[in-house]
């Protein structure tokens, strides 16, 4: 089974005033297509970091990370993008929405970036709005709705295009345990898909039944990976 995601020795160092701080340390990782994998460990692991590297939205030091077979850190930037657009769904843990626009508008985002009718990416977005439920809410402007409500939002953007590879910064981190328990439920759903991964990063504990597996990162390096369910087409 061919990986949604590859990483060889990924290293990523910050330049700072006291000198360059190396924060991703030679991690190796593949991503396996029909899986929802959780990634976590302490503040300033990496996990983020490691989260927008695969994204293509931050160029390695050293080593490589390939995303459906394209490396995203070798491309124009263009080519990067148009990719991104259509194959990589990204929620950001401070949600980015557009203040100007409505919830659906929000939602609808990919769809009319990649070209699609105007009724058909708002009649997707209110379907996977309404799936995470947000009904009633959808001409809502983000600084109408609670910081749970934008949460979701922001997931249902990342999903609305249906991308292959799917990164979550913790999703569940302003949600209750109910409104958590229905974000996690439709991440298991998507990964359920044979030809998509989904990747999150979080700190919340009530969620790791959903997982796949789970990754433990500390000091940059990823140092335990536990599955919960054998690996995709394993024996």
């Amino acid at each position: 089974m061919n990986p949604i995601v590859s990483i060889r020795d990924l290293r990523r160092s910050f330049a700072t005033p006291a000198g360059p701080v190396e924060v991703l340390r030679g991690i190796d990782l593949d991503l396996l297509p029909g899986e929802l994998t959780f990634l976590t460990g302490p503040s300033g692991c990496g996990k983020t970091t490691l989260l927008t590297a695969v994204a293509g939205l931050l160029r390695p030091s050293s080593g490589s990370v390939t995303v459906l077979g394209h490396d995203l850190a070798a491309m124009a930037s263009a080519q990067a993008a148009r990719i991104r657009l259509r194959q990589i769904g990204f929620a950001f843990q401070q949600y980015h929405l557009l203040a100007a626009l409505s919830a659906i508008d929000n939602v609808a985002i990919p769809l009319l970036a990649a070209g699609a009718p105007a009724a058909d990416a708002r009649s997707a977005a209110a379907r996977l709005l309404d799936r995470l439920g947000m009904h009633g809410h959808h001409g809502a402007r983000p600084r109408q709705l609670s910081g749970g409500q934008q949460q979701r939002v922001a997931m249902a953007r990342a999903l609305v295009h249906d991308p292959r590879m799917v990164l979550c910064d913790e999703p569940t981190a302003a949600l209750d345990h109910r409104a958590g328990d229905a974000v996690m439920e439709l991440l298991r759903a998507v990964a359920i898909a044979p030809d998509r991964s989904v990747l999150v990063v979080t700190h919340d504990a009530r969620m790791h039944r959903y997982a796949d597996r789970i990754l433990a990162m500390e000091d940059g390096r990823i140092v335990a990976d536990h599955r919960n369910r054998p690996a995709p087409g394993a024996a």
